[in-house]
């Protein structure tokens, strides 16, 4: 092992506990244990997702000779059922795909949007004051409409092999049959403590009110009935057909008369009118490679790119040093300015990507940072002042995945927060995406507009083609979780293990955030002598990473969650 990659492994275990595997501080998240998986090798194809069920629904896809859109479809279809807390087709996705044979990129967008009835106060009390986000998540009015399933569906039209039907077998099998419930899955509800909605507490709760046990099996039939009928009649069924009313019922019709100015405002007209687009990848150099995000209206491509071209122009420092930790801090502080002041939604406003990833601006931006932590917070460099960060949770899921014949899939997809808005339609959970929008800025709701987000699947290149396939859940620190990673695998030369598990940490315009318990107390008072305000917080990352090694591909899931690779 070279000098450097044995220096890599020292600093990553140091980061992460400061002696040994044992002396791990409790996870982010109640529900999840923190678990090295080994990585998987593979020399035909390979996939990385968050549940061994997903993972194994891809893989059964690959094996039947689908392509790596199948069975995104297929593992995507299982999250929804074994991850609702996630994901799931009450919500939104953004996917990158690489088709090998045309050498193309595209960016499929299935967003969720905003009602064509949504203002600027929806989410707001009796009185006109902004509901704090522990009640705007469970608002009706917080739901969106949906998008994931729209997308999908475009993605298998234009790069699907198998049948339609064929991807949701393994989904609708799983539902019947019951799967068990998971520490995670059983945590998160233990956090939840009850639904309001008596269909989800029926489901994930005893007569008794407990939460189903680790090891439970829990079937859904609602939901396996409405796999069949999306895999019967594609997801017209959502938009048009069956499944609309009980969506459309699930936002407006469980409010008295009195309470009629709180429902949700998602009706038929929004269903309906939903279009998935097709944008263009955004696609800047970093060293010897070639670096592929989604563009507006995530603002994960633009801060990652943003945060790499920062970074570039710095001094180099060792490896979890001091100096790497701020550098690497300063560098997301200034792109998360730009984030939160240019982006928007493209259709409502024009964002300037071009000026914020243009190379001599970003360069002035790295000229900026000295030895010292800068302001508390930024202001922006290009756009002027009020941008506003929103309340952007970090329950979300990714997959990444490569087929046989070379295709590539990122897809990150999400509900919002955890359990989305706590209202079950058909058997899955609705998203509470309108809280992603902000009260000032680029990201203000407007009708049909799609709010801001920070997913940001990732692909990418070399000389030789595709290198790698990455991205996050996350909320609004997945752009620093996927810079770091890049930033690890490109300039540390870790090993796809290393890359997943290397303590978090980064700051989005505000303190320099570090994974609790995970940094060792000599770099703290380092980092604070350096004028960090620094916080420890739960960073529960979900890395899906897969690397090009020799001829054939490597995966690793990060430790955080419950996600596994495997391949063939």
């Amino acid at each position: 092992m070279r000098a450097e990659a044995r220096l890599l492994v020292a600093l990553v275990g140091l980061l992460l506990a400061g002696r040994s595997g044992a002396e791990l501080p409790p996870p982010p998240e109640a529900a999840t244990a923190y678990a090295l998986q080994p990585a998987a090798q593979a020399r035909r194809f390979i996939a990385v997702t968050a549940n061994a069920h997903a993972t194994a629904a891809a893989l059964e896809m690959l094996r039947a000779g689908g392509t790596a859109v199948d069975a995104a479809i297929a593992a995507q279809m299982v999250l929804g059922l074994v991850e609702p807390q996630s994901s799931g087709i009450g919500g939104g996705g953004l996917m990158l795909f690489f088709d090998a044979r045309r050498k193309r990129l595209q960016a499929w967008d299935g967003r969720e949007t905003a009602p064509l009835t949504a203002s600027a106060g929806q989410l707001s009390d009796a009185a006109g004051k902004r509901l704090d986000f522990a009640r705007a998540v469970r608002d009706p009015r917080a739901v969106g409409t949906p998008g994931l399933l729209a997308m999908l569906g475009l993605a298998h039209r234009e790069a699907g092999r198998l049948p339609w039907a064929r991807l949701f077998e393994p989904a609708i099998r799983l539902a019947d049959e019951g799967f068990a419930v998971s520490p995670r899955l059983h945590g998160l509800l233990a956090l939840e403590g009850r639904f309001a909605d008596s269909t989800a507490q029926a489901l994930f709760f005893d007569t008794e009110g407990q939460p189903r046990p680790v090891g439970h099996r829990l079937r859904n039939p609602a939901l396996a009935h409405s796999l069949r009928v999306l895999a019967a009649e594609g997801p017209r069924a959502l938009y048009r057909g069956e499944l609309a009313g009980p969506v459309r019922d699930a936002v407006r019709g469980d409010l008295p008369a009195d309470e009629a100015d709180r429902r949700g405002l998602l009706g038929y007209p929004d269903l309906a009118a939903y279009q998935p687009l097709q944008r263009e990848a955004l696609c800047r150099p970093y060293r010897a490679y070639q670096v592929c995000g989604f563009p507006p209206p995530s603002s994960g491509g633009t801060t990652v790119l943003a945060t790499l071209g920062i970074w570039r122009q710095l001094p180099a420092a060792p490896v979890g040093s001091a100096a790497f930790i701020h550098h690497f801090a300063e560098a997301g502080r200034l792109a998360y300015a730009d984030r939160a002041a240019c982006v928007g939604d493209p259709a409502a406003a024009p964002v300037p990507v071009a000026a914020m990833l243009d190379t001599h601006y970003l360069a002035r931006r790295a000229a900026a940072i000295g030895e010292q932590a800068g302001p508390a917070q930024q202001a922006a460099g290009l756009c002027g002042e009020g941008g506003e960060a929103e309340d952007e949770r970090p329950s979300t899921s990714h997959l990444s995945i490569v087929d046989g014949f070379g295709n590539a899939v990122a897809l990150t997809s999400s509900i919002e927060d955890a359990f989305g808005s706590r209202r079950m339609a058909a058997g899955f959970f609705l998203n509470n995406q309108l809280t992603d929008f902000s009260e000032v800025g680029p990201n203000r709701v407007a009708p049909g507009k799609r709010p801001r987000s920070s997913m940001a699947p990732t692909l990418v290149f070399d000389r030789r083609g595709l290198y790698a396939v990455l991205g996050s859940p996350g909320g609004s620190q997945i752009p620093n979780f996927v810079s770091q990673a890049l930033i690890g695998l490109v300039d540390g030369r870790m090993t796809p293990i290393e890359v997943v598990a290397q303590a978090r940490m980064g700051s989005r315009n505000g303190p320099l955030e570090v994974e609790q318990g995970r940094l060792a107390p000599d770099l703290v008072e380092a980092l604070k002598a350096r004028g960090h305000g620094l916080r420890e917080v739960e960073m529960t990352s979900g890395i899906a990473l897969i690397v090009r090694q020799g001829r054939g591909w490597v995966g690793a899931a990060d430790p955080r969650r419950e996600g596994t690779a495997g391949g063939d």
